[in-house]
């Protein structure tokens, strides 16, 4: 099963220069991780909103806080008790947090309008 794993920034996390070099190497080697990478700083991000069929888009988070996800790692894991083991791996663990999320594949067949 997919899980997405999202590195999160907070500063009342452990102070750390570890990089995440080695936990990637030993999952991409295992066969744990099939994707991920760091993401801009939230001032990069943007916000996409419609409302009323109008089009908003804001520069910056949606939202104020003082922590931010930084990157993701897609990993495979047999269950969430896996992936979690995975995560507590990661430098991040202490240093900010990890969060983890099955992934939950859409089946358009069930979804109104969809394939039949």
């Amino acid at each position: 099963m997919e899980y997405l794993m999202f590195v999160v920034v907070d500063p009342t996390g452990e102070p750390s220069d570890e990089s995440p070099e080695s936990w990637v190497t030993e999952m991409d080697a295992a066969g744990t991780r099939l994707h991920g990478d760091r993401l801009r700083p939230v001032e990069d991000a943007t916000t996409v909103r419609v409302r009323n069929g109008e089009l908003i888009v804001t520069d910056g988070p949606f939202a104020e806080s003082k922590e931010w996800i930084a990157g993701y790692d897609l990993l495979e894991c047999d269950s969430l008790e896996e992936a979690v083991e995975v995560a507590s791996k990661h430098p991040m663990a202490r240093a900010g947090a990890i969060e983890v999320r099955a992934a939950w594949p859409i089946d358009f067949a069930t979804l109104p309008g969809g394939a039949s």
